[in-house]
């Protein structure tokens, strides 16, 4: 059994969250084209309904892609994907890397890729970078159809860390579908010492962002 799927955590999908029967469903707002169970959460904790279609693509970096073309591009394809599938729906889609010494760090492959992620976290500042797309097949209140994508950025520090450490970090499965390989909001707030900007950009979803890009198309989250 492989390593990610050790990890109870990794299977959660994120219908359990949202939506749970056909009137809910007529009466939410967005559809979240995502199965990351922390985006739903944190939908869910700001009050703003939705439903889930997971968008299937290729998140791989291409040649000579800079991070934030890079979070842009899969971001926008989710919304392109899913948007398809529902049509006439407003639909949101983000995507996540965290950046250090200027590396782009996605989810880690296996325990060592972890680890060697975590090596390169220890000690210093690295940005966490979300690009949130929302596409609107039709605009509310007059506003406008298409697509709307910006990008979050938070700087997070973290303690220096020994191999102990890491280790250990790694042997609790949390750090498996994470980008950068750690979780905030998990086990790994015991090593970020300063954060600067969003935390819920850091946790998958840059929430003040996702309100801002709603309210802007016009959709009524209330």
């Amino acid at each position: 059994m492989g390593w990610r799927r050790r990890y109870p955590g990794r299977h959660r999908i994120a219908r359990s969250f949202p939506c749970q029967n056909r009137a809910e469903l007529a009466r939410s707002v967005l559809v979240l084209a995502s199965a990351s169970p922390r985006r739903a959460e944190l939908l869910t904790a700001a009050g703003i309904p939705f439903h889930v279609r997971v968008a299937d693509v290729d998140e791989r970096l291409e040649a000579d892609e800079d991070p934030e073309r890079y979070v842009r591009r899969v971001a926008t394809d989710k919304a392109r994907t899913v948007a398809a599938a529902v049509p006439g729906q407003a639909v949101l889609a983000a995507d996540t890397v965290v950046l250090v010494e200027g590396q782009v760090l996605g989810k880690p492959r296996d325990a060592e890729d972890a680890r060697r992620m975590l090596r390169l976290l220890s000690g210093r500042t690295h940005q966490v970078l979300t690009a949130v797309t929302l596409l609107t097949a039709h605009g509310r209140q007059g506003a406008l159809p298409g697509f709307d994508t910006e990008v979050a950025v938070t700087s997070v520090e973290f303690a220096p860390l020994d191999a102990s450490e890491i280790d250990w970090y790694v042997a609790t499965g949390e750090p498996a579908d994470k980008a950068g390989a750690y979780a905030i909001q998990g086990l790994a707030s015991r090593f970020v010492t300063r954060i600067d900007g969003s935390y819920s950009n850091v946790v998958g979803l840059p929430v003040a962002l996702v309100y801002r890009l709603c309210t802007r198309a016009g959709l009524l989250l209330s």
